[in-house]
């Protein structure tokens, strides 16, 4: 199931919106990779032979450049350092990446020229906008790790480990007969924390958007709160009318499902007709070292952006797995939270690989690793991921929250332990 959207926090689709499914699954009795991987089994890597491991990410896409290629970069930078010290076993481990291109089709390509033509053992990371190949990485038994749940597959298919766990039976249907169902910790988290009592929520006169929309509406009811409703036109967008709006009903809250370019001009219309509230709330694909020059023109509702999520502050350079993540990724220009996830993914796999000594890395060893239903937490960098196959969704489950505040002058301030943000929520269900 999903820490979803740390409450299906994610956002969109298409041209407008990314939504994040946050999921959970995990293995049967024996993992399937043990009956597999025998007439073309991957080879198992041997003396200093390189571990060879894909990336696939859809470094161009509609959406817009660079915007998913922070696991893609966090990931490469962990096998870096890794390798300077050594590799696994005194192995390298060898990435191939593919851009996709943000297509069903370019996706397709990529995964058939890692899996079958590359022979990866496996790949790490995915950030894809269409995972066509989702169903061959799965048919192949290939482990899927640490890859940013953008659509369902990973709530859908066996031998994918998304970088937020599942809990769906993951058969070939998405979530539970085909219901995917999202947690409202945020909601929660904020009412709890700072009182807030109304929020509003932004979206665009488009599918996807007022879908994403009409899932945090529900989330914000179920927790009470009183609800504000704005959807602005997607070719012409209005976003003076709907700041204002939320101005005058008093709105503690603002939630979107918009893209990144409609928060910077909603948040210029908030600055413009002086609406202040508790918190501009975002997601953790916006969770990015770019604030600042993203929200050039909004300085009061930049300083009011909180950003949501399932992993540690990458600001938190007092935890020492965040220190080594920052200190092997000094080359990169900007940094976010998504590189650090990707960085995780890295470990996760290396963890996975170190467990394959004396036999050999192979696709059903780094498997059966995955699906042994242990939480993992990277060093601390992410709260506990588990991958189970429950036969029902839980009506509740324990969650806990990463939350952090821009401030001009600090950066992304964590506002507390995420540890410790914990709290029974309910699970609403949605359609992927």
């Amino acid at each position: 199931m999903r820490r979803r959207a740390r409450a299906a926090e994610a956002a969109a689709v298409g041209l407008s919106v990314l939504l994040l499914l946050l999921g959970t699954a995990c293995g049967s009795r024996l993992p399937e990779s043990d009956f597999g991987d025998r007439a073309g089994r991957t080879p198992a890597a041997r003396g200093t032979e390189p571990i060879r491991v894909g990336i696939v990410t859809s470094a161009t896409s509609p959406v817009g450049g660079d915007a998913f290629t922070g696991p893609r970069d966090g990931a490469k930078a962990y096998f870096d350092a890794l390798n300077a010290r050594g590799g696994v076993d005194g192995r390298k481990v060898e990435v191939r990446t593919c851009d996709d291109g943000g297509s069903g089709v370019g996706n397709n390509e990529c995964v058939h020229r890692l899996v079958d033509e590359d022979r990866v053992v496996a790949l790490v990371a995915t950030t894809a906008l269409d995972y066509a190949g989702a169903p061959r990485v799965a048919r192949a038994r290939v482990p899927d790790i640490g890859g940013q749940p953008i659509g369902a597959a990973y709530d859908t298919y066996p031998h994918l480990y998304g970088i937020y766990g599942s809990l769906a039976p993951r058969n070939g249907k998405p979530g539970w007969d085909g219901k995917l169902y999202g947690g409202t910790e945020v909601y929660r988290w904020f009412k709890r924390e700072h009182g807030a009592r109304t929020a509003a929520v932004v979206s665009y006169n488009q599918s996807a958007s007022a879908a994403y929309a009409r899932l945090v509406v529900r989330g914000l009811k179920a927790e009470g709160y009183e609800v504000v409703t704005e959807q602005v036109d997607f070719a012409l967008p209005n976003f003076r009318a709907a700041a204002a709006d939320l101005k005058e009903r008093g709105a503690d809250l603002v939630f979107d499902a918009i893209d990144g370019h409609g928060n910077a001009r909603l948040c210029e219309a908030m600055d413009d007709v002086g609406a202040e509230v508790l918190a501009k709330v975002t997601n953790v694909q916006n969770w990015t070292s770019t604030v600042r020059e993203d929200y050039a023109d909004a300085p009061r509702c930049r300083n009011a952006l909180w950003a949501t999520g399932a992993s540690r502050n990458y600001e938190d350079v007092g935890h020492g797995a965040v220190r080594e993540f920052r200190d092997g990724t000094k080359s990169l220009r900007t940094h976010s939270q998504w590189q650090l996830e990707g960085w995780a993914a890295a470990m996760w796999f290396t963890d996975a690989a170190r467990s394959c000594a004396g036999t050999g890395v192979t696709r059903a060893c780094v498997d059966r690793f995955m699906a042994t239903g242990e939480p993992y937490t990277a060093r601390g960098l992410l709260l506990p991921v588990r991958f189970e196959r429950l036969p029902e969704p839980p009506r509740t489950r324990r969650t806990c929250l990463s939350v952090a505040r821009w401030e001009d002058d600090r950066g992304w301030v964590s506002q507390g332990d995420m540890d410790r943000a914990c709290q029974d929520v309910p699970q609403l269900p949605y359609d992927p």
